[in-house]
């Protein structure tokens, strides 16, 4: 089994040769088994409190490189063009410790119907949608993502 134990310097330009596709939750967890695209198994032995973004290049014992890609995921996507409604959207769904992906054309979040009721209460239509989730790492959280109520 492949034990991929090192995430690579961004400044490293190792070309990978194999993709490790994982959700938001999945990229908290720094040792776990996966499977490779290709459907290899392989254990992520990382330090702990590694949390991985899209995009990352990690190493394997073995001298092989993989890269990290943010699966789909079912989410709610808000769409809003007023900067201080955006700001009313992102300050309630925070204060119900939702993590957030701030978009040029709304706010993202992991699909909720009790959160996409609240922000329709604010006057915003949230769609469900399928993308890769990349939230806001928070202040305090470092290179890892935002936080998630019950974690």
């Amino acid at each position: 089994m492949l034990e991929i134990t090192t995430r690579l310097a961004a400044t490293d330009e190792a070309t990978p040769q194999a993709t490790l596709c994982l959700t938001w939750e999945e990229r908290q967890h720094s040792r776990q088994r996966v499977l490779l695209e290709d459907s290899r198994p392989a254990a992520l032995l990382l330090p702990r409190g590694t949390r991985l973004r899209d995009g990352d290049r990690l190493a394997s014992a073995q001298g092989q490189v993989v890269r990290v890609q943010a699966a789909l995921e079912d989410l709610s996507l808000a769409p809003c063009a007023d900067g201080l409604q955006l700001a009313r959207a992102c300050y309630h769904l925070g204060n119900r410790h939702a993590a957030v992906q701030i978009i040029a054309q709304g706010v993202m979040y992991q699909r909720d119907h009790v959160l996409d009721e609240m922000l329709r209460g604010l006057g915003l239509e949230p769609q469900a949608i399928s993308a890769a989730f990349e939230p806001e790492a928070g202040a305090y959280h470092g290179h890892g993502g935002g936080h998630q109520h019950g974690t």
